[in-house]
């Protein structure tokens, strides 16, 4: 039996021509000089394309892919955009989106209409809008998840995108899933960030639905967030995502954008002032001509059921910290050791394929379309930025592991230390001061040399700043980079957090253990991974060794001596970035907010 597909993307519609047409002849005025700049930003960013910090006309265009659910048409799409409008290759970000950087901006329309053609759209996905709403990459797949929450995240996308009350909010409103506690989906960093879940009833069954989280948020200041009430039924769950919307649309710090966040809205009036707003617009909802209440029919028509788990066989634990050992020399039994999920009820499997740095190239694209088609495979976009492949037989999990060898993305990464997770950083963002991008290379390299690439149950997540694109408040190792001052020169260099973690419907930020110039960054996190790796106990997760051999703070003393600058003439290499051939200079442009 086979995981049912995802819902199949809608025919290109009237109101999606119009809106292309609309952003074709805004562009034209724009660069006619009729329309200014400021104004054609906020038009450009509600239509999902981003500047870059190059200048002139060369922009990211982020195409929306909601639930990271994705076909093959759409796949070799991608493959085709990369070649025809960008640089060869695209990027899977953290919010399971697909950005394509360096496209022209005259050519933008083009693009936009391919993507309609295909079911996809840029649209909200970037400004102050409802971003593209995410779900854990093995809903309807997992073995331990109470729904599968995937049409759900479908119909949340599917309501609030071009919806009015989502235009000109104060900030970004972003929504994720999660189909159980273990939380894949990270649901507890998001403005709404919904769990499934179950209660018992008086009668003694038991009733399916959701735990929703409101107010959390990363970046320079990050926020957990906290449970609205007990437990939220099916019917309610769309009238409570709107009224959490409303909400935030009319109380949010409009005045001041770095405190204009959901998270900011409960700084101020307190938690229980916001769920009590937030309940009483749920109750007057009924009232809306848009009232979204009862079951979605994105719902009805695939139904929920969760994927249930198997009475026999092999469960495959989930969620950060899992321990992966691979203890075969055998090249596929590796692979499929650290990439694959099985305990399904239904009996399938999942497997990921590993795109390092969240890269893939026009004809790995093309090559991941022909492995669905020809298999009939529902395909994931994960936020650890892999492609996942789901509904497999175990008949086929050769033929796929062979098919992935032939176009390099059949490394086991998945929860191994070599799938280090980085935003763009300076290599297109107006707002980073360093390429984190290079950075994880260069890590990446460094644990290969050192045979530490394989150490599982550990994650590392690098932003380019503090505002955390790459999420790394939430990951055992996180760096975000910062300019330092050394020697009279500027000099890139990278905070170090350790300790983050999401999942158990809980989050813990990484706390700081030192600040480091960017070049000893690779062999600080070399010695992190080495240390964990020796002195864990059986069952040890990182947050866990962690707090037993002192804290954040008693490791990065260890690593003190990481933190010496050279002057300039004695080794001028400190003072260049990763990816770089001239001395460092932190540039930035305005705030554009690349999340």
């Amino acid at each position: 039996m086979t995981i049912a597909p995802a819902p199949q993307p809608r025919d290109l519609d009237a109101e999606q021509i119009r809106d292309i047409e609309r952003f074709e002849e805004a562009i034209g005025q724009y660069l006619a000089g009729e329309i200014t700049e400021d104004v054609f930003r906020v038009m450009r960013l509600n239509n999902g394309i981003y500047g870059q910090r190059q200048g002139g006309t060369n922009q990211m265009v982020r195409v929306k892919v909601p639930a990271g659910s994705i076909t093959a048409e759409q796949l070799e799409l991608f493959g085709e955009i990369s070649t025809e409008f960008s640089r060869g290759w695209g990027h899977i970000t953290t919010r399971q989106n697909v950005q394509f950087h360096f496209v022209e901006l005259r050519n933008i329309p083009a693009l936009l209409r391919k993507l309609a053609a295909v079911g996809l759209t840029s649209r909200e996905a970037c400004g102050d809008t409802v971003r593209n709403v995410m779900a854990c990459h093995l809903a309807g797949a997992c073995p331990y998840e109470h729904l599968d929450v995937t049409p759900w995240a479908e119909a949340v996308y599917r309501h609030f995108v071009r919806n009015p009350l989502g235009q000109r909010l104060p900030r970004k409103f972003k929504v994720n899933f999660s189909g159980c506690s273990t939380d894949c989906g990270q649901a507890m960093f998001n403005d709404v960030g919904v769990v499934a879940a179950t209660r018992t009833l008086e009668d003694g069954s038991v009733e399916t639905g959701f735990r929703v989280y409101i107010a959390g948020g990363l970046g320079a200041t990050p926020h957990p967030a906290l449970a609205l009430e007990e437990f939220t039924t099916r019917e309610d769950l769309l009238p409570t995502v709107e009224a959490v919307l409303r909400v935030f649309e009319q109380t949010g710090n409009r005045d001041n954008k770095l405190r204009a966040r959901l998270k900011w809205v409960v700084d101020q009036l307190g938690i229980d002032e916001v769920r009590r707003r937030v309940i009483k617009i749920r109750h007057t909802l009924p009232a809306s001509s848009s009232w979204p209440g009862g079951i979605p029919p994105e719902v009805t028509a695939v139904g929920d059921a969760p994927a249930g788990r198997a009475t026999t066989g092999e469960v495959t634990a989930v969620g950060q910290g899992v321990r992966v050992e691979l203890t075969s020399s055998d090249p596929f039994e590796r692979w499929a050791r650290a990439s694959i999920t099985r305990g399904a009820a239904k009996g399938t499997v999942s497997a990921v394929a590993y795109a390092a740095l969240g890269d893939i190239t026009a004809s790995q694209f093309k090559s991941l379309a022909s492995i669905q088609r020809l298999m009939q495979l529902d395909v994931r976009l994960s936020n650890r930025q892999n492609v996942v492949f789901r509904g497999l037989t175990e008949a086929q999990r050769r033929p796929l592991y062979d098919a992935l060898v032939a176009i390099d993305m059949a490394r086991p990464g998945a929860e191994l230390a070599r799938d280090v997770v980085a935003c763009p950083g300076a290599d297109t963002c107006n707002i980073a001061v360093t390429q984190s991008r290079g950075l994880a290379k260069a890590i990446g390299e460094r644990l290969e040399e050192e045979g530490l690439a394989e150490v599982g149950g550990i994650r590392v997540n690098i932003s380019g700043c503090t505002n955390s694109c790459g999420q790394h408040h939430a990951s055992d190792i996180g760096l975000f980079g910062a300019e330092r001052r050394a020697n009279g020169h500027s000099l890139p260099g990278y905070q170090l957090l350790l300790g983050g973690y999401v999942g158990e419907e809980q989050i813990h930020f990484g706390q700081k253990a030192l600040r480091l110039p960017a070049k000893t960054a690779p062999e600080a996190v070399a010695r992190v991974v080495r240390r964990f790796a020796e002195e864990r106990n059986a069952g040890e997760v990182f947050a866990q060794w962690l707090a037993r051999v002192g804290g954040a703070a008693v490791v990065g003393t260890a690593l003190k001596d990481l933190d010496q600058v050279p002057s300039y003439e004695e080794d001028p290499s400190f003072y260049v970035d990763f990816d770089e051939t001239t001395p460092y200079v932190a540039e930035v442009a305005e705030s554009e907010c690349a999340t």
